[in-house]
């Protein structure tokens, strides 16, 4: 029988030459890279661990798909760029992603996989940050000296009914605001809350779990807790105190700051003035918030004087060192949490529009999965080379959107990529160092 191919012509002539397109290439893919993924994925054993960890409450007579298969199906398709469960309705049949789950079948639908999300409960919450925080201490091949963990929040804004949405004045829509904790680069937390809580609501608690879990594997560990002036609360710093943990944080600029640092904020005009260059002068003072009882702390004050006039910052800790060296070298270097939040976001961590709330918390847990294969992609296999720094926007580009024709039979999976694909090199460097053995 004869098959007819149907074409469109959508683009003008190239060279006198008519262009006609359609969708039946048959097997080709465009994300040949997955592969490095599941080799990422079972160097960790991260999809494995969690999907012994969580309870599946579904029948196994009556399920074709496994736990693990459709977490890995869901955390590949994020970290490849598809974060909408329709996107698996033609996904499922991608032999690359079938190849990257160990499947030869057809993957999860939209619908199973939404199903299953449902199940989500507190208890899959807490085995996957369990998993999360046991993946970082396995990170390290050496007790580290120091810890600097990051705490902060941000925006998920919604556009439903979802349960636990609230409008924020300060975000000027509705919104959840989950809290995330970062040590450098690495994962720790990935906590979904309702916007209507305050920016530190549950940190400290966060904080004395962590503390708890990695003095126990490194007793002689020196803790940091990082943030900005929404962290900035009596019962976390007095908790750091008594626990010997060191806080570095910022706090909110008032009259009576203002007043102490006056002799700093002139220095600073003064030699403004002179110089008629930008002056940062930084001083350290002792100081005590009408909350904190009468207890006195060390305050940082970094008065800064331009031609946009003055710029002040205050930092509450109780670590030792100069005051410039303090917020230098040790507060300002939190900025770079900022970029790891937009990775979380890149990889579409506020696609959190579930109605219920547990399923919406394993969605953002989802993307922090997908961040941890992404981080030790970068951190363990690029080190040197031009993508070390570079964002997970820029490795997905680069490492895993390849294309590729793919054939199989009951024999071998033949993946041909694409000749001209410009990373070569580099792609058969990480290969051959994730092969087993």
């Amino acid at each position: 029988m004869t098959h007819c191919t149907v074409t469109q012509d959508l683009f003008p002539r190239c060279k006198g030459r008519k262009i006609e397109t359609n969708f039946e290439g048959g097997d080709i893919t465009s994300d040949a890279g997955v592969l490095l993924l599941r080799q990422l994925d079972r160097e960790l054993g991260l999809t494995r661990s969690i999907a012994r960890k969580i309870t599946d409450p579904r029948s196994p007579s009556h399920c074709r798909h496994q736990a693990q298969t459709m977490i890995r199906q869901r955390v590949f398709g994020l970290a490849l760029g598809y974060e909408d469960l329709n996107d698996h309705k033609t996904l499922r049949h991608d032999l690359a992603l079938q190849t990257a789950v160990d499947s030869d079948a057809e993957l999860a639908s939209q619908s199973t996989l939404c199903r299953f999300e449902l199940n989500a409960n507190r208890a899959w919450a807490v085995a996957m940050h369990e998993e999360l925080v046991e993946q970082f201490i396995r990170s390290y091949r050496k007790p580290p000296k120091r810890l600097i963990l990051d705490f902060d929040a941000t925006d998920d804004t919604v556009h439903g009914e979802q349960v636990g949405r609230y409008f924020s004045g300060y975000y000027r829509s509705y919104c959840f605001l989950p809290l995330f904790v970062f040590c450098g680069q690495k994962l720790l937390v990935s906590y979904l809350r309702p916007a209507y809580v305050d920016a530190a609501k549950h940190a400290w608690a966060v904080l004395a779990l962590l503390v708890r879990r990695l003095r126990a594997e490194w007793p002689q560990v020196q803790i940091i807790f990082r943030g900005d002036s929404g962290f900035c609360r009596p019962r976390l710093l007095t908790w750091c105190e008594r626990h010997d943990v060191g806080y570095v944080v910022g706090i909110g600029k008032n009259s009576k700051l203002e007043q102490l640092a006056l002799d700093t904020r002139y220095r600073a005009a003064v030699a403004f003035e002179a110089t008629r260059v930008k002056q940062r002068c930084f001083a350290t003072l002792w100081y005590s918030a009408r909350s904190w009882k009468k207890r006195v702390r060390k305050v940082i004050v970094k008065a800064e004087f331009s031609y946009q006039g003055d710029n002040n910052r205050y930092i509450v800790t109780n670590l030792p060192g100069s005051a410039k060296w303090l917020y230098d070298r040790r507060y300002c270097l939190r900025g770079d949490m900022e970029n790891r939040i937009k990775e979380q976001q890149w990889l579409f961590s506020d696609r959190t529009s579930c109605h219920d709330w547990w399923p919406n918390q394993y969605r953002l847990l989802l993307s922090g999965l997908a961040y941890v294969l992404m981080e030790r992609l970068r951190s363990g296999y690029l080190r040197g080379t031009r993508y070390a720094r570079a964002q997970v926007t820029t490795l997905r580009t680069r490492l895993l959107k390849i294309g590729a024709v793919i054939t199989r039979n009951t024999r071998r999976i033949r993946i041909m990529m694409s000749s001209t694909y410009p990373d070569q090199e580099l792609f058969q460097k990480i290969a051959a160092k994730l092969a087993p053995g």
